[in-house]
């Protein structure tokens, strides 16, 4: 018997359909069948009044850590954090042990995602073998096992030949490249932005031309081969301007800002509290008005959390050993609440677009809106909940979350995935 889901009296916003109404919306199996008044119905009913309905939200950016840390997360257990978020796609990252760099890497994650029963997970393989930047993965085998892009995140690809070729090679299979930009002969052993602060605090600093740089080259070699590219968690003024006029000279170039970047400053590193150390790091409010206003533009595509888990025990090292990153999939959507709907710096239609369909298009699957006939998944959004922030209540593995104890707004209530209420959230 095919399952009824009626959601009813909601502010559906479908951005790829430029849609900002209330309504009711019909679920029936794994599809949209109806969207409209619908009067009494034999289905599962969901009360939407004052609540937003919104295509499933897609995350761009996760590091699950399963093969080879599963203590820290699996795909199971992000799977679930996801939900929570209102995350129904997500893409995992390839910086495992081992990397994802080959095809029955990209098999074993799709296999433990459909394992794990909760959202649906996409794949990123790695540019070059074990992400050493020496020699080309097997980038047309992982295409064929369904890698929807490829990268080296957490080491930017430092040869401009060999970033050349792995374009050329990836633009073959109408697949996106990705890109962690930071040249590491200027990042050196850096673990925060490189500046007054840093040197106040003894620390060795990551100086924005590590990122700006390889940006620019990068955008270079796009001019030169044409290959689908996107920019990873942009974190400079400077980036800002080399990806502006990236676009202006229409180039098929993307690129994604994450949430501490538009919230944290590098300010927040004066206790050595290693929760904010992640890379790239934290830098000044400077550089987080220029990215607001990138996004207010539309210069940056998307919004993507880079969550990052790790272990209590990795991250109360001292601030030099530690690892980098922020786990924030539970609490990414108050954050960008915060951070950009809050100062009126876009509005719900503009905040949803970067977290549906411009992601979606980013990576080329056809998702992200919420019109008759498409598939069902579906995020419900309280707009107005107040709720704090709670990193020991989290369902991730991890708690290396700085926004701990924070007071936000905007909660996930439902999360439906191929017409299945994954996820509801407590009373």
């Amino acid at each position: 018997m095919t399952t009824r889901i009626l959601i009813k009296n909601g502010r559906l916003i479908d951005p790829a359909n430029n849609v900002d109404r209330v309504t009711d919306v019909l679920i029936e199996g794994d599809r949209v069948s109806h969207i409209g008044p619908v009067s009494a119905c034999d289905a599962y009913l969901i009360k939407a009044a004052g609540k937003i309905i919104s295509p499933g939200l897609i995350d761009l950016h996760v590091h699950f850590r399963e093969p080879g840390d599963e203590e820290e997360e699996t795909i199971a257990s992000g799977s679930a954090a996801a939900v929570a978020g209102g995350f129904t796609s997500v893409v995992c990252m390839p910086n495992t042990s081992p990397s994802i760099d080959e095809a029955t890497a990209v098999e074993f994650v799709h296999r433990m995602g459909r394992q794990a029963r909760k959202t649906f997970i996409y794949v990123m393989g790695a540019i070059t073998r074990e992400r050493k930047g020496q020699e080309l993965a097997e980038i047309g085998l992982m295409s064929q096992a369904g890698a929807i892009g490829f990268t080296d995140d957490g080491s930017g690809v430092q040869d401009a030949s060999i970033m050349l070729k792995a374009m050329k090679y990836v633009s073959m299979f109408d697949r996106v490249i990705c890109q962690h930009c930071q040249y590491n002969s200027l990042a050196g052993k850096g673990v925060m932005n490189a500046g007054y602060q840093s040197t106040v605090l003894g620390l060795p600093g990551i100086d924005p031309l590590a990122e700006e740089m390889m940006l620019w080259r990068d955008v270079q070699l796009v001019r030169k081969c044409n290959c689908k590219y996107h920019a990873q968690h942009l974190s400079t003024i400077g980036s800002v301007k080399i990806m502006r006029e990236a676009k202006q000279m229409g180039l098929p170039v993307s690129c994604e800002v994450s949430p501490h970047h538009l919230l944290l400053t590098e300010d927040m590193c004066s206790d050595y509290d290693t929760n904010y150390k992640v890379n790239p790091p934290l830098r000044t409010k400077a550089d987080i008005e220029a990215l607001k206003q990138a996004v207010k533009e539309g210069v940056i595509d998307a919004l993507a959390t880079d969550h990052a888990p790790h272990l209590m025990s990795e991250k109360e090292l001292e601030f030099l050993a530690a690892p980098f990153g922020i786990a924030s999939l539970e609490c990414a959507l108050p954050l960008y609440i915060k951070a950009l709907i809050e100062p009126g710096v876009i509005d719900w239609s503009n905040m949803l677009a970067m977290m549906t369909c411009r992601p979606a298009a980013v990576i080329g699957v056809d998702k992200g809106r919420l019109g008759v006939g498409d598939r069902a998944d579906v995020t419900i959004i309280d707009p107005e909940a107040e709720w704090t922030i709670d990193a020991n209540k989290f369902i991730s593995k991890s708690r290396n979350c700085p926004y701990h104890g924070w007071k936000v707004k905007g909660k996930v209530l439902n999360t439906i995935v191929a017409g299945e209420i994954r996820y509801t959230a407590a009373s």
